[in-house]
């Protein structure tokens, strides 16, 4: 009964670590239905860096793959002997085998589904015939009223009439930032009747006294506004247009979504689409 009982607490702590990986996984890989809770796109996001369109970033990845190793080894190293014996244990019935099958098939399968998703992300150009991307929204635009970098009060009211592209984007962001402000600069110099608007998500440094030289730093020109104004106006801003976010306190860096919006001539929420150039030029100029 005692070795029953010291086999048994290493076996239950490798299904709990199994248990918790397969949970992690299916939360960072599972596609994402299209009426999934906003709660579970924003934990996916301050988890794994994972949005319903892009895979785990480099620190998700390290915790998807790290955690669960480094867990394991610290089983090995607290309970070396006890731990083969257990593992030995588990394996010699049929249930145990059973099991350990089961759990490799579900790792196996979000192995798959991660593949699937990378391969998509880097195959052909999104097709807007086809909607294979991008998100068809049809409602009224939420408000949008800050101050850009020439010092105006600037709302998306004023550009009715015009098709119009909401980027959000923060200076200090050196990783996925710059793609999607040099994404969105590209479509709209292809679709130069349209208006392109940049909400920071980062008021508290990017104020509304740092906007000009942000802007000239990201080689803005006329029908480009970088927005931004008081930190919770901002705040409410970002919520209402539904932007996943979550900032460290610590590095004040924000770890964000990287969808872009389209608004039609009517001023209203067309499409949501990833942040490539070629996408959102075709949509801008569908619109």
């Amino acid at each position: 009964m005692e070795d029953r009982v010291k086999v048994g607490a290493p076996l239950l702590a490798l299904a709990l670590i199994l248990a918790i990986t397969v949970a992690w996984w299916a939360l960072a890989l599972w596609p994402l239905p299209a009426d999934a809770p906003a709660w579970l796109e924003q934990a996916r996001l301050v988890c794994f860096g994972s949005t319903r369109e892009t895979l785990p970033s480099a620190q998700g990845w390290l915790l998807l793959i790290g955690e669960p190793l480094a867990m394991l080894g610290l089983l090995l190293a607290v309970w070396p002997d006890t731990m083969r014996r257990a593992i030995g244990a588990l394996w010699r019935p049929r249930i145990g085998k059973l099991a350990v099958a089961t759990m490799a098939l579900a790792l196996l399968t979000l192995a798959g589904t991660a593949a699937v998703r990378a391969r998509s992300s880097a195959g052909e150009p999104f097709d807007p015939t086809g909607g294979a991307a991008a998100e068809r929204l049809d409602r009224p635009a939420p408000p949008l009223d800050l101050i850009d970098q020439h010092g105006r009060s600037t709302s998306l009211e004023s550009f009715r009439g015009r098709p119009v592209l909401v980027a959000f984007a923060y200076a200090h962001c050196v990783t996925v930032c710059p793609l999607i402000v040099h994404d969105a600069l590209l479509a709209h110099r292809d679709v130069p009747e349209a208006e392109l608007l940049v909400v920071t998500l980062d008021p508290w440094r990017d104020t509304p006294a740092r906007l000009p030289s942000i802007a000239q730093a990201w080689g803005f020109g006329p029908g480009v506004h970088l927005l931004s104004g008081d930190t919770a106006l901002v705040q409410r801003t970002l919520d209402a247009w539904e932007v996943p976010r979550w900032r460290d306190m610590a590095t004040g860096e924000v770890t964000h979504a990287t969808f872009v919006y389209l608004v039609d001539r009517a001023g209203r929420l067309a499409w949501r689409s990833p942040s490539r150039a070629d996408s959102v030029t075709a949509l801008l100029r569908a619109l």
